[in-house]
């Protein structure tokens, strides 16, 4: 059985491409989250007037990658610090975020969350709620980084295989 979480992480392009090197991970799709209005286009997004976030739903399968371990791995690919901006993208639409579908999650996301609170002094920037509403991108930014090796990407190519070589505590 498979679930799901959805992660906003700045650009989604390198947040999907992070997550698609776990082990565990099963599928991903980029989209924007908890924003006003429906099926959102790029281009409307962009504006930082919908107040979607980029966001990746991630399906993964619990028995190899709890969701403990993908929350861990996603503070690994963001500044939990900044606020709407991650890297050189900047707008409410880069927002780090954690958007869960199933409220049997909140126990393990509130842990991960106090837990890496707990290392820094400031309050962190990374939203904590329920999924509101979710749309798919547009095709061309789907597996994106795969089908442009050379396109732009907020993260630095050492994390896509730091993700490759970890392995959740059994």
């Amino acid at each position: 059985m498979t679930k799901e979480i959805y992660l906003a992480g700045g650009c989604f392009w390198g947040t999907e491409h992070f997550f698609k090197q776990i082990e565990g991970v099963t599928e991903t799709e980029v989209g924007f989250a908890n924003g006003q209005g429906e099926h959102p286009t790029y281009k409307e997004v962009y504006t930082d007037t919908t107040g979607f976030a980029e966001t990746v739903r991630i399906v993964y399968d619990p028995e190899v990658a709890p969701l403990r371990f993908l929350l861990e791995m996603y503070f690994k690919a963001i500044d939990p610090l900044s606020l709407n901006q991650q890297g050189h993208d900047v707008g409410t639409r880069y927002r780090t975020g954690i958007y869960y579908t199933d409220p049997a999650d909140l126990p393990v996301i509130d842990s991960v969350y106090a837990e890496q609170q707990s290392q820094y002094d400031q309050p962190l920037c990374v939203e904590k709620t329920a999924l509101r509403n979710y749309y798919p991108a547009e095709d061309y930014h789907q597996d994106y980084l795969d089908k442009n090796p050379q396109g732009y990407c907020h993260l630095p190519l050492e994390l896509f295989a730091f993700a490759r070589r970890q392995k959740p505590k059994r």
